[in-house]
């Protein structure tokens, strides 16, 4: 059973500033939406919005949250105001729809969109936005099952051009356990705990980094 990080009664003011936040990053700003994501699902607002800090979810604007998100990484230099139209942009409805998303599955956004881009989120605007949530949920799951992805323990180890014997001696953890994590053969989510700080520091990671499904773990 899914645990979810908030409270629904403040699943309508992170929609809405999710929504804000996406229409002005992608329209106002000019930002490519797949840079967008990964430079706001690597933030630490992504983090705190995931488990519904209130100051994020509530308290904080989708204009001041790209406004703060930007500005740290110095790729914009001067912020626009924010364009307004009658009928909601497909941008507004992909932040409105996958902040459901997001607070339905309790999936981290950094793996959402390894998994469904953004870019191709917003696409599904044509065949979802007047139908209920629900579908667009529904298709968010097959799509997010469906794609075979590369273990986080591979992908952070390449990341770091390390070899999977190269990881073993410097971490001291068992090479064939490396190998069997890699493969899927064993659960890395159910490893023991040094195991995964040995690996997590090695490769400059959280624990968490190296979960397949974190949500799940309680």
């Amino acid at each position: 059973m899914t645990i979810r990080a908030f409270n629904e009664l403040y699943l309508n003011d992170a929609q809405t500033n999710l929504a804000n936040a996406f229409d002005y990053a992608l329209n106002s700003c000019k930002q490519s939406p797949d840079v967008f994501a990964e430079i706001f699902s690597r933030s630490d607002y992504a983090k705190k919005f995931e488990c519904g800090d209130p100051a994020i979810v509530s308290g904080k604007s989708g204009v001041e949250l790209v406004k703060t998100i930007l500005a740290k990484v110095n790729i914009v230099d001067s912020f626009p105001e924010q364009q307004f139209s009658q009928d909601r942009s497909p941008e507004y409805w992909t932040g409105w729809a996958l902040a459901y998303y997001q607070w339905y599955s309790a999936k981290r956004f950094k793996d959402i969109f390894a998994r469904i881009p953004l870019s191709q989120i917003v696409l599904m605007y044509k065949v979802f936005h007047e139908m209920d949530i629900t579908a667009f949920v529904e298709s968010m799951e097959k799509r997010y099952d469906e794609v075979e992805v590369e273990t986080k323990l591979r992908s952070l180890r390449e990341a770091r051009g390390l070899s999977q014997r190269e990881l073993s001696n410097i971490s001291g953890v068992k090479l064939r356990s490396i190998q069997l994590f890699e493969q899927k053969v064993n659960d890395i989510d159910k490893a023991q705990a040094h195991t995964l700080y040995k690996l997590a520091r090695v490769l400059g990671c959280t624990i968490e980094d190296l979960l397949e499904n974190p949500e799940h773990i309680i």
